[in-house]
């Protein structure tokens, strides 16, 4: 007698149930995605390349210095020069929208979580499931609700990138000294208020961590949503390798890796910026 558990079937019936049950508020929240994606993408694709390259140069240079904005520049001469420019802000544009809502989401469960063992106990093994199962896993449900294309890409990125954003909001409010948060009560001021102006600013460096950790998942999954038809990058990433090109599976990585390397220095970079983090170095220093 063989022993098997019927759990495929039973997520294939509950997929099956929500295309049927739910169908019209998937085709909403899909419209709904993909029109965020056709607001950004042309900001970033319409204008002509050197405009783009000069605004992202100048966040850069506000963010750290001349030194990353040179480098920035560079790297996105490099990107335009293998002709990777388009699929770029396409993947860029992916990103941003994904990681939006990613941390739209994830801040306040952080914060619900910092405040709430129960809520903490809850989510924890949630976000363990959600970090633990293979990306690629994502695409599949996605593309049954969704079908083909952008909003599929969105939606597993959102997902696969969602638990950072969790996980840094509590650390960084739980890490913050009670004692600053007594003083706070005993000079009247509301849990509201606390929170805005205590507890969030002292926690400010660890979720601009978690910030960071978001975008940078959002950009990996973004590239593996290549497969279900996503512009961007991964487009070129997954032609690649069914053609076995080397050189444009060589072109379209090295493009992701300047977009990561850019997004990832820029993000540190506003985490270290503020001022609870130059105290923090000042202390360090003393």
């Amino acid at each position: 007698m063989t022993y098997r558990i019927p759990l495929g079937d039973w997520a294939d019936s509950f997929v099956g149930w929500l295309t049927s049950a739910l169908g019209g508020v998937f085709d909403l929240l899909g419209a709904l995605l993909r029109g965020s994606y056709d607001l950004v993408y042309p900001v970033l694709a319409m204008p002509p390349f050197l405009v783009v390259a000069v605004v992202l140069a100048a966040a850069a240079f506000a963010a750290k210095g001349w030194r990353l904005a040179v480098g920035s520049l560079l790297g996105f001469a490099v990107i335009r020069g293998v002709d990777q420019w388009d699929n770029a802000m396409a993947s860029l544009a992916l990103v941003l929208v994904a990681s939006v809502i990613a941390l739209a989401v994830g801040v306040p469960v952080g914060i619900w979580a910092a405040r709430n063992a129960r809520v903490s106990a809850a989510v924890r093994p949630v976000l363990d499931f959600m970090q633990t199962m293979p990306a690629f896993v994502y695409l599949i449900p996605a593309v049954v609700l969704f079908r083909v294309g952008v909003v599929p890409g969105l939606v597993a990125t959102i997902i696969f990138a969602l638990a950072p954003g969790v996980r840094f909001t509590e650390l960084g409010i739980r890490q913050v000294d009670g004692e600053v948060v007594e003083a706070g009560h005993a000079f009247g001021a509301t849990p509201g208020r606390i929170l805005r102006q205590v507890q969030l600013p002292l926690a400010l460096p660890t979720i601009m961590a978690g910030v960071n950790q978001v975008i940078m998942l959002a950009l990996s999954m973004v590239v593996i949503s290549g497969m279900v038809g996503a512009a961007g990058l991964g487009q070129d990433v997954v032609q690649a390798l069914q053609r076995v090109d080397i050189g444009l599976g060589f072109e379209a990585g090295l493009s992701v890796v300047v977009l990561a390397m850019y997004l990832d220095r820029v993000t540190a970079a506003l985490g270290d910026r503020s001022p609870v983090a130059r105290a923090l170095k000042v202390r360090a220093a003393a």
